[in-house]
């Protein structure tokens, strides 16, 4: 093999912005995906444990339906169909704003938020009922009684998993390059067909995923061993 690394060709110049672009892109739409779909899969799952039969039925079919279809289908479900699904004017501030990036947010944030809604469901199950019972006999709200004595417990004891739910999306933001979104993975590629240097290229971007995913899960593991001394006090 007469092979010769350059790896001053992707860390400088035209290369590099395209790096750090492409890399700033994955950030945006991982960040914005992991806070829509915590909201949405907690709502998903407030909905279901109301036990009114017609919202448990909706919600078991969401989370049914995008759990067990691959993102990919959905990037090109929501990419190819979502003109004819959404109205007129969604349609156009999606097309004024930055469609392909609009697109990726939602085929994140829906295929994620099945799944996290899940988790909370089990973190919820994990909590004595007596406890809801307890805070619905003092005179609170279904919504009240969840909202400050169930959930908050039950968000304690999914976050493992909530951490693995949002290294995932980040990870899966790479196939939003299926679609045309400018993220990493799309630039490192343009960089492999323009310098043919793919193995400089994909190194830096799997050493930018490895340390986008550390960051994320320390940064949680912070926030959470900084919350459970905050209770013990």
């Amino acid at each position: 093999m007469n092979y010769e690394f350059n790896w001053m060709i992707v860390l400088t110049g035209e290369y590099r912005d395209w790096i750090i672009q492409g890399f700033i892109i994955t950030l945006k739409i991982s960040g914005i995906s992991i806070l829509l779909s915590l909201l949405i899969g907690t709502f998903i799952t407030t909905l279901r444990m109301t036990r009114i039969r017609i919202f448990e039925w909706i919600t078991i079919s969401y989370i049914e339906f995008f759990r067990n279809t691959p993102l990919l289908i959905q990037l090109f479900f929501w990419y190819f169909g979502s003109y004819y699904i959404f109205p007129e004017k969604i349609n156009q501030w999606l097309y004024s704003y930055d469609y392909e990036f609009a697109v990726g947010v939602v085929s994140l944030t829906i295929y994620t938020s099945a799944f996290i809604a899940e988790e909370i469901r089990a973190g919820i199950m994990s909590i004595p009922k007596e406890q809801m019972e307890a805070s619905r006999a003092t005179g609170l709200s279904f919504i009240q009684a969840m909202s400050y004595v169930v959930l908050p417990q039950a968000f304690r004891i999914v976050i493992p998993t909530l951490i693995s739910q949002f290294l995932n999306l980040t990870k899966n933001s790479s196939l939003a390059m299926t679609i045309g979104v400018m993220e990493l993975t799309y630039m490192t590629r343009q960089i492999e067909s323009y310098s043919f240097r793919g193995f400089e290229a994909f190194t830096v971007a799997t050493l930018l995923y490895i340390s986008l995913s550390l960051i994320i899960s320390l940064t949680i593991n912070i926030y959470n061993k900084k919350f459970l001394r905050m209770i013990k006090y």
